[in-house]
């Protein structure tokens, strides 16, 4: 058997064929350099099948494989799938509690504390009234003073503990809107489920659908903001994804399962909204914490007052109120003494300024919590991003490197090309010219 006249050509064009795959490549990546989620591509390549000659040689009468070139056998993305588990589990944690810290930022704003316009300063203007009442026990002026100091403690209460249900109720809004039909969450497994449907007939086709796989890439790490998800690959392509602690895949296939129950288990952004929206959550604790404070104000300062005529009403920092007058008031057990108004003035920094202290210091600390967790989860998740961008990322260096290595490659097969047609010229046209 004789070699076919054409091999050297054959494989000197797949030289040229695998070198520009190389170059197409190598641009593809650069182009990318800053695309958000985009993977670096690498063109693998493998030695084409040899072409085998039996008894080529009259020596040893042994046959031989002759080597023809190089096939690219895919265009593959490196990636490394721990890292993106690990990555979509810290950005849940770490959006979890940046919203977290948020949220608590602005419960911590109502509060307002230390300030002057806060509980805190109105209680104490509240307790120095009833001080000046007990020096002026018939005084009609101090009587006033008293009133409206109690009334303006009572809207302080009222509307802190309305600011703080504000911000309650604004979370449960956020996560509807999150959740709601063509929302965030609806809006990425729908992204998802027409991917996989064109990721899986690629497949099928034996194709490498790398940059489709980076666009699921991308929106699976910003559906694990919203929640833990669990993504499980199956043998045509698709994904299934779990979506924080529903029972059902959000997707399998092509088919979106939503909405679903989910729970504060679920982690991410709508697990946190959830836990603070709840009436037994941290800012339902807090309000109810806040409730308490303004109970131990009415109950000690109605406690010195007849039963007939309590100075306050309600029992809680919504419903807290002054229902009595200047003229229900008692400031004194015997006439011009002011003894019970003094006592009520001996209030001050007792039971309900202690309770108030103890507020202040809840919502410091849930606060404080919140943002240490923050910072953590953020520097964590800042530091596995920088792993998968090392795996991952494009390196423009490293990419001017490679384009150069197949640049020469290709200018190799092109010349030895050259150098095979002009042998194979001269081979026709010019043996046996002299005969």
């Amino acid at each position: 058997m004789t070699i076919p006249a054409y091999t050297g050509l054959q494989s000197a064009l797949r030289g040229l064929e695998a070198n520009q795959a190389g170059i197409d490549t190598t641009g593809h990546n650069i182009a990318n350099a800053n695309t958000p989620g985009y993977t670096r591509q690498s063109v693998d390549l493998t030695e084409a099948a040899s072409l085998t000659i039996p008894a080529f040689s009259n020596v040893t009468g042994g046959g031989v494989q002759l080597g023809q070139g190089v096939d690219v056998t895919t265009i593959s993305r490196i990636r490394d799938q721990f890292l993106d588990i690990q990555y979509r589990a810290q950005n849940s944690n770490s959006s979890n509690a940046q919203t977290q810290s948020s949220v608590l930022g602005d419960v911590q704003t109502a509060v307002d504390e230390p300030s002057t316009s806060g509980i805190s300063a109105a209680m104490s203007k509240f307790w120095s009234a009833w001080s000046a009442l007990g020096n002026s026990p018939s005084s009609p002026s101090a009587q006033q003073a008293v009133i409206s100091a109690g009334q303006t403690l009572a809207q302080t209460f009222n509307s802190v503990d309305s600011q703080m249900a504000t911000v309650q109720s604004q979370a449960s809004d956020q996560y509807n809107t999150l959740t709601a039909a063509g929302g965030q969450v609806s809006q990425y497994a729908d992204q998802i489920a027409a991917l996989n449907t064109q990721i899986s007939e690629a497949t099928q086709a034996g194709q490498s659908p790398n940059d489709l796989l980076d666009q699921r890439d991308e929106l699976l790490d910003k559906l694990s903001g919203l929640a833990q998800i669990s993504v499980t690959q199956q043998s045509d392509g698709t994904d299934t994804v779990k979506f924080g602690d529903a029972a059902s895949p959000l997707v399998s296939g092509s088919t979106v399962t939503w909405p679903q129950t989910l729970t504060s288990a679920s982690g991410g952004q709508l697990g946190a909204l959830l836990g603070l929206s709840s009436p037994s959550g941290q800012i339902g604790t807090l309000r109810t914490a806040l409730s308490g404070v303004a109970g131990q104000v009415i109950s000690a300062v109605n406690a010195l007052q007849p039963a007939s005529s309590p100075f306050f009403s309600g029992n809680s920092a919504s419903t807290i109120a002054v229902s009595a007058t200047t003229s229900t008031i008692t400031a004194s057990s015997s006439t011009g003494s002011g003894d019970i108004a003094q006592s009520v003035a001996a209030l001050s920094g007792g039971a309900p300024d202690q309770g108030f202290s103890a507020f202040v210091g809840q919502v410091g600390n849930a606060v404080s919590s919140a943002q240490s967790s923050a910072a953590t989860g953020s520097s964590v998740l800042s530091a596995i991003d920088n792993q998968r961008q090392s795996v991952s990322g494009v390196s423009l260096d490293e990419e001017m490197t490679n384009l150069i290595t197949f640049q020469r490659g290709y200018e190799a097969s092109a010349r030895m090309m050259s150098t095979i047609d002009s042998v194979l010229n001269t081979l026709i046209n010019n043996t046996g010219a002299g005969l």
